[in-house]
């Protein structure tokens, strides 16, 4: 087990408590997994180009639909528990594209439900503190944004 396949589940875990799609597109969308001597080129293929434009479609619709005032808090319903999933599936895609044991796949899953509770946590103390000194939501919407891409970027580089 790698504690960099944990960190980078974690980092992933954190984007999907900002932006649930970020759990599953981001390994989708990052580059393909680098190849080994002797491996079949089947394995190091990229997904298909429609689940790409499925992913992509999805972030971009979260990012656009979370700056709408009529958006329902992430704490509400079951918002916690599907950015826990997504945190766990995201750190399942990046054990299975690091070829980690069942144990590494474990912790990674582990790893990235981890992250996805304290960043749905971080993520929405960070809005009501904006939202309690009367600051605009959007600042802090495209804030969040860009600190939950820029995790799930560096998650999923080799």
């Amino acid at each position: 087990m790698s504690v960099d396949l944990v960190a980078r589940s974690l980092a992933l875990g954190l984007a999907a408590g900002a932006r649930a799609s970020l759990g599953l597109a981001a390994p989708v969308l990052g580059p393909a997994p680098a190849s080994r001597r002797g491996e079949p080129a089947a394995y190091v293929r990229r997904p298909p180009a429609s689940l790409r434009t499925v992913a992509v479609l999805s972030v971009v619709g979260e990012l656009v639909g979370d700056t709408l005032p009529a958006t329902p808090s992430r704490l509400e319903n079951h918002g916690p528990d599907g950015r826990a999933v997504s945190g766990a599936a995201g750190g399942l895609l990046l054990a299975r594209r690091r070829r980690a044991p069942v144990a590494g796949t474990l912790v990674a899953a582990a790893a990235g439900v981890a992250g996805a509770v304290a960043g749905t946590g971080v993520g929405a103390a960070w809005r009501s503190a904006f939202a309690r000194r009367g600051w605009p939501d959007l600042p802090a919407a495209l804030a969040e944004d860009v600190v939950a891409l820029a995790l799930a970027t560096w998650a999923v580089r080799a």
